[in-house]
This record gives structure tokens, sequence and C-alpha cells, in this order.
């Protein structure tokens, strides 16, 4: 029988996961199918208990769910409690989801791999939704003198208090209006997705670094690229957790280098 998996958000129909996995399907041989899903925030619980209930074996999680989800599954990783959200579930044996995190880790080897070093540098991180919960607490255990802006500051708060004590706390406007002082930026927020334009200043070297990717990221990429920023999109984060997903479901580690070089033709090819 022919198992399912996939993706769940809103919006989704952008996402490339199901072409990222699907390949790693067909190249590992396994009989299932990865599909985009949208789910509405209002359809979360019905649309998990449904998914589980045809035997769904895994599925990633994107906006708005990543925090609503961890709450509705049955168990979940110290990971994913630590950071109050969950990107990745995992049907047990018991028929029940399991939450897990891997955008932390996955975000932790873009740097890596992009040669980022945050230690002791002025990083703002805009937004303090779920990727930006495991985006924060990487910044915040490799040094990063980290500020955090959204437009609600509480929110903000709270993702300090638990992930990152010694951060500094802005409004999205302010924390705009400050954006000279950083030599990273790092962008969590969906303007992309929304019609939002960010207006960034002028840079000699500093480090742009939107986690969207595609139609979602280029607007504010080229503005950051016309400004002297080096700008890096989410392509690479996307393949990475993608990665360490497909890992907890089938014990299999996909090669990142050549899933990120396929991944980002296609990205060419469709935009």
């Amino acid at each position: 029988m022919t198992r399912l998996l996939g993706v769940i958000g809103d919006p989704v129909a952008h996402s490339l996961s199901p072409y990222i996995h699907n390949h790693w399907l067909r190249e590992n041989g396994i009989d299932a199918v990865y599909a985009a899903i949208e789910v509405k925030a209002d359809e979360l619980a019905a649309s998990l208990e449904s998914l589980c209930a045809h035997e769904a074996i895994g599925l990633n999680v994107t906006l708005p769910h990543k925090e609503s989800v961890l709450r509705l599954a049955a168990t979940a990783s110290d990971t994913a409690r630590r950071l109050g959200a969950a990107n990745t579930l995992v049907r047990t044996p018991e028929g029940q989801w399991h939450a897990e995190n891997t955008d932390a880790p996955g975000f932790a080897l873009t740097l890596d791999y992009g040669d980022i070093n945050v230690e002791g540098r002025e990083v703002f991180l805009l937004g303090a939704g779920g990727s930006a919960r495991a985006v924060a607490d990487v910044l915040a255990r490799r040094g990063a003198r980290l500020t955090l802006c959204n437009r609600t500051i509480a929110r903000a708060e709270s993702l300090a208090l638990h992930l990152a004590p010694a951060a500094r706390i802005l409004s999205l406007e302010d924390g705009l209006a400050q954006l000279s002082r950083a030599s990273v930026v790092i962008n969590t927020l969906s303007l992309g997705h929304s019609g939002e334009t960010l207006r960034l200043p002028e840079s000699a070297g500093g480090i742009f670094y939107d986690i969207s990717y595609g139609k979602g990221a280029a607007a504010a990429l080229a503005e950051a690229r016309r400004k002297g920023w080096r700008a890096l999109d989410g392509l690479g984060m996307l393949v990475a957790q993608a990665s360490l997903s497909f890992e907890l479901w089938f014990g299999a580690a996909p090669d990142l280098a050549a899933a990120h070089a396929r991944a980002r033709s296609l990205l060419e090819a469709v935009q």
C-alpha cells in the first residue's frame, strides 16, 4: 500500500517540499507519496485526526501551525518542547502523532555551510513565531548579540524569556529603524506572501538572510542586494530540515549537497 506524507500549512501551494521528498522516496525505493496539504488554522485539529486515521506516516508543518501542532501532538521531543514549536510529525506505532523540531538543527547546518559566524556579532531577528524560536535558540547558543524585533512585544519577550534571555527586545518598527546597527539580519516574517515590502539601510558587507525562498523572499533579497548586503534565502534551511525529517521517518539521511543543487535548479526554473 502506498503510504502518505506531506506538508501542512497555509499558504502551502508554493512549497518545494513535495519535489524534494518525492525525489528521495523514489531514490530510496520507498512506496510513498508526499503532498502539499492546505490546512486552515481552524481546521488543524480535525485535519491531524483525519490524516492519522488515513495512516499518514509523517508530516512537515509550516506557517501558521508550528506552535499549535505541538499542543495537539500526543508526545514531543525535548527539543520541540524546549522551543515551543514543531515542524515535523511522526506517526507512532500506536497511531498517534509525535512532534519533533528539525528547524533548529537545519538552521544551524545552513550557518555552517554558509560560513556565517554569529559569535559576538549584532544580529537582528525579525519575527517571533515558530520558526523564529528555532532560529533564536541557535543564535543565542552560538553567542550572537541578539535583538528580537516583533510587532507584538509580549510575544518577543516570551521568546526571549525561554530561549534567549540576554536578547534586546524592540518593536518591529523600532527594529527596522535600527537595522544599520546590524551585521546580520534574519527575517522570519512572511512579508513576501502578504505583499509587504522590507526597507533596508545601506550596508558594507552585512548579511541578510530570509528564511523564505522563491517569490516569498524575492523582493526582500533584491532590496538587500541593492543596498550592499550579502543576501541569502531559506532554501538551504528547507533542504536541511527536510533531510533531518526524512531521516526521522525512514532512518536514511539524503545527500544534502545534491538535494540543494536540485532544489535550486527547480526554483530557478519556476521563477
